[in-house]
């Protein structure tokens, strides 16, 4: 560059820069030279940077989806079976013409080689879906409940999948091997359908955390230091579970820990209700799990998706198919999880429906509070959270007492009253007769279906006065009076009880 005068512009001795011209090359002013050149080709070459980097970023994002479908092909047909195309169309359930799914859900330890016995299903829950009023409950049954298994006499209820898989059970209306024995206890007793069964080892809980990125839970214990429970955790050589009172978000390991303990080492603190702590912390953690599972941040996630099709797919055995579990995940979607109750049959209503017990051989068991085999009131507890009817899911307890002169009357009304869903607890005489059927009203205005049947029935007289409280514990007592023998609803044919 050589300066040259500028002849132009005001000002002695102002120089201008002025560049050496080369064949081709111009003026700086508004003419073409090797930099606007070049910087054409940097834009071209920029430009081709920009489409290669945008068909990387697709060939890669089709790489994803494909890897991601091929995961889920793969683990829904060893899953599933059948054809992945049934995952295209949604089936009807089972259970939905009624209303109602009921899925059985079983898990074992046989995952774990520090388990001992580890084919026994220790968590037996029950999912059971409304599919008309987009409500669910979950229901814990005790593993040590004592059950009479068909093939292997009474037995706690987890031995019942071990039975039908030695035995290889096969029944019609029920799958076979050990799954099929389990659903069939579990109907006879609690008087429950079965629609699903599916069985899963512990490994699914903790790979299934792990891929969703933890859990959230909150630990509400009685004792103010939360939960501790020392026994081991064979992977991590730690005790198995230690968390303060509080929320926490839980890895996959720690759920499974939560999952197994239930506080019946030496040193433990915060289980107030061992097994039934347990099973309600299972409940809660289920919950959690689906919660997390449906939100954006896992289904946009491909690396999430597939770790938990491998989850699920490496740990979990089912009756279900794929248009089945579309329609499943369908329905699913229309429940909110404050619409999900959690149900234990220690606290059902308030009532323990449960008793303690001691084998012949020593063992301790549970059994219904009625007794071995009396599973009665738990079947009224079932019945109740799964009918639509209002005055079977009030489920009140009702009393009849005969206060007149001819025999039997309380008896047969008894029989009248329950062909009315109405749950009569006990019957006997008044203390006194009396004209007009009067009913004591013990509800606190809590059971309005059934007290509107009952004024229905027998006239709109109410007392709240109960000179009975110490001998039955009811919602309501009906004494019958002379009026109600008149009208005809009673005969006075002779009985062995005057009831």
């Amino acid at each position: 560059m050589v300066k040259q005068q500028a002849k132009d512009f005001p000002g002695v001795g102002m120089t201008l820069p002025s560049y050496k011209t080369d064949t081709g090359a111009r003026s700086r002013f508004g003419s073409k030279h090797p930099a606007s050149k070049q910087g054409r080709l940097r834009r071209m070459f920029s430009r081709r940077r920009l489409k290669r980097a945008l068909l990387t970023i697709f060939i890669i994002g089709a790489l994803i989806g494909l890897f991601v479908a091929a995961k889920f092909i793969y683990n829904a047909h060893k899953l599933f079976g059948g054809s992945i195309f049934g995952a295209l169309h949604s089936t009807k359930l089972r259970g939905e013409n009624r209303g109602r799914v009921n899925i059985l859900l079983a898990g074992n330890s046989a995952d774990d080689p520090g388990h001992q016995g580890g084919n026994l299903t220790d968590s037996i829950m029950i999912a059971s879906i409304d599919t008309r009023n987009h409500t669910a409950f979950l229901m814990s049954i005790p593993r040590d409940l004592w059950v009479d298994i068909p093939g292997g006499g009474h037995q706690k209820i987890n031995a019942a999948y071990v039975v039908g898989q030695e035995d290889h059970f096969n029944e019609p209306g029920y799958p076979a091997g050990g799954m099929g024995l389990l659903e069939k206890v579990v109907h006879d007793n609690f008087g429950m359908p079965i629609d699903y069964y599916a069985l899963v080892n512990y490994n699914a809980l903790r790979d299934s955390v792990n891929a969703v990125g933890g859990i959230k839970f909150n630990v509400q214990s009685d004792d103010p230091r939360g939960l501790y429970d020392p026994s081991i955790d064979y992977k991590t050589h730690g005790p198995l579970v230690r968390l303060t009172n509080g929320p926490h978000t839980l890895n996959g390991e720690q759920a499974l820990d939560l999952a197994r303990a239930r506080g019946d080492a030496y040193g433990s603190y915060g289980f107030a209700n061992a097994d039934f702590t347990r099973t309600d912390d299972q409940r809660q953690m289920l919950i959690a799990l689906k919660n997390k599972a449906l939100t954006p941040g896992v289904i946009a996630n491909p690396a999430k998706l597939t770790s938990l099709f491998d989850s699920v797919g490496g740990n979990v055995k089912t009756d279900f198919k794929l248009g089945e579990v579309h329609r499943l995940y369908d329905i699913s979607k229309t429940i909110n999880s404050k619409n999900i109750k959690s149900l234990s049959l220690n606290d059902a209503d308030g009532k323990n429906l449960l008793t303690s017990y001691t084998t012949a051989d020593g063992e301790s068991a549970l059994i219904p509070k009625a007794g071995i085999d009396d599973f009665s009131a738990i079947q009224a507890f079932v019945n109740q959270q799964t009918s639509s009817n209002p005055v079977v899911r009030e489920n009140a307890g009702v009393v009849v007492l005969n206060a007149t002169g001819v025999s039997g009357l309380a008896s047969q009304e008894r029989t009248k009253l329950r062909v009315k869903d109405l749950n009569v607890i006990d019957i006997g005489d008044a203390l006194s007769n009396q004209s007009t059927t009067t009913i004591i009203d013990n509800s606190d205005n809590k059971k309005p279906a059934t007290k509107k049947l009952l004024t229905k029935l027998f006239g709109n007289h109410f007392t709240t006065t109960n000179p009975y409280a110490n001998k039955y514990d009811a919602d309501f007592i009906i004494l019958l009076g002379s009026d109600h023998a008149n009208s005809g609803v009673a005969t006075t044919s002779s009985t062995s009880s005057a009831n």
